[in-house]
């Protein structure tokens, strides 16, 4: 049996509200559903998913650099955090694995602070606009990518 690689799929704050925050943004799947749907998504790849939220910067920076050394690659929506947050920004950079950046919305559709993100700095790839689907999109990409990185 193979050892399956180990994705982080890290959410910021305010998205344990999915569902039930702003549904005419973000819809009315839950984290939950998101979860289920990546990590049933993820075995099909043979990855595993290690799906975590917060709503504190120091825990999200501190879920990064866990993830150094010990994941094949980190799936995030850093939410407000994309646009404030420099901390994530260097613990990402300082991961040495590859990230994919994702939002539920457009966010270049949206007020003009939310069209800078310090994420995307760290970023191979930015996935935007597409909802919940856009952690699936993800998930491929990233196996992807591990596929291409592994073949070399």
């Amino acid at each position: 049996m193979s050892s399956k690689r180990r994705i982080v799929v890290l959410n910021g704050p305010n998205l344990n509200l999915l569902g039930s925050r702003e549904p005419e943004i973000y819809g009315h799947t839950t984290l939950a559903d998101i979860s289920r749907d990546v990590s049933a998504a993820a075995d099909k790849l043979d990855l595993s998913v290690d799906f975590q939220q917060s709503n504190n910067e120091g825990e999200m920076v501190s879920a990064i650099q866990a993830a150094r050394g010990t994941a094949a690659g980190i799936i995030i929506n850093a939410a407000a955090y994309t646009h404030t947050s420099v901390a994530i920004l260097d613990a990402l950079l300082a991961s040495d694995i590859p990230v994919i950046e994702v939002h539920l919305s457009n966010i270049f559709k949206r007020e003009e602070f939310r069209h800078h993100s310090y994420v995307s700095k760290a970023a191979t790839g930015v996935i935007c606009g597409f909802g919940a689907k856009g952690y699936l999109l993800a998930i491929d990409a990233m196996a992807e990518l591990l596929n291409r990185t592994q073949s070399k």
